[in-house]
């Protein structure tokens, strides 16, 4: 029973430190330094017989009231933040409590194990990926090709592409004849079909017979290309981009092998001006045979 009480204690003495540390973590920083300099006014006053006893205690008093009154500010400002970041879609209203508190369970339940540290290395690049798309940018990996082929489907009226056809492991053409050049194809076809005006310009370095065989069979389909040898504008503009009714559009990062190794498409308006300009540049000099 002595050992049992004995535990009981030093539990008791266990958690109340943890309510201390959880107490001095989660108190605001103006509260705790403005209590502590109310504390230490205090006792100035009184040793240094500045003051009476209690008008020490009163000034340090009225130090504490003033301190925790900001804090109570700061807490309600907090508060109101949290509120009007919430106050958006059902979904995102929905699920950022559950997150938070699963991320929070994760740090606390499990801190100091590699569960914690995962848990804030996915947050950390969660909070990555949420900037990006409050810029309106979305990045994929290089073999999801989802908003290439999808915003080509949701193209209005026009749609202006520069693909670079260079000497590559894989072959020059093989982006065309893969999966996802195919599924591409399928859907400028679709898209010429509603009346979608595409204009693309092949960058070359030579024109292969195979090369020349795609390049007609996209004109015969109706799309105006254009060609433009390698070493006809600067190297910076050797850029494979799409950009679809002048509101959003597509870079294709490229290996140094010439593979595309990532997609970012972008509806953020410095983007599609740059990537329009790109275009144009190389419309400029491209040449738009028959």
């Amino acid at each position: 029973m002595a050992g049992a009480a004995m535990r009981r204690r030093a539990r008791g003495r266990t958690g109340s430190g943890e309510h201390l540390v959880r107490l001095v973590t989660h108190a605001d920083p103006v509260a705790l330094v403005g209590i502590t300099l109310s504390i230490l006014l205090s006792v100035a006053l009184d040793l240094t017989n500045a003051a009476t006893g209690v008008e020490s205690l009163l000034a340090g008093l009225m130090g504490i009231t003033i301190s925790l009154v900001l804090d109570s500010l700061a807490r309600a400002e907090r508060r109101f933040q949290l509120r009007t970041l919430l106050d958006g879609p059902p979904w995102l209203v929905g699920a950022t409590p559950q997150l938070a508190g699963a991320l929070r369970e994760a740090a606390e339940r499990h801190a100091g194990t590699r569960v914690a540290a995962e848990a804030q290395r996915r947050f950390e690049e969660f909070r990555r990926e949420a900037e990006q798309l409050a810029a309106g940018r979305i990045i994929r990996p290089g073999d999801d090709a989802e908003d290439l082929i999808g915003a080509t489907r949701d193209c209005a009226r026009e749609l202006v592409g520069l693909t670079n056809v260079m000497p590559r492991v894989s072959g020059e053409l093989s982006w065309w004849r893969g999966d996802v050049g195919r599924r591409y194809w399928e859907a400028n076809l679709a898209a010429l079909a509603r009346g979608v005006r595409i204009t693309r310009i092949f960058t070359y370095a030579t024109l292969t017979p195979e090369l020349s065989e795609l390049i007609e069979t996209q004109r015969r389909a109706g799309v105006r290309v254009g060609l433009l040898p390698l070493g006809g504008v600067s190297p910076h503009l050797h850029v494979n981009l799409v950009v679809w009714d002048g509101s959003s559009c597509w870079e294709g990062r490229m290996t140094a092998h010439g593979e595309i190794s990532e997609h970012e498409f972008s509806v953020h308006p410095a983007d599609v001006e740059r990537l329009t300009r790109v275009f144009r540049l190389c419309a400029d000099i491209a040449t738009f045979p028959g």
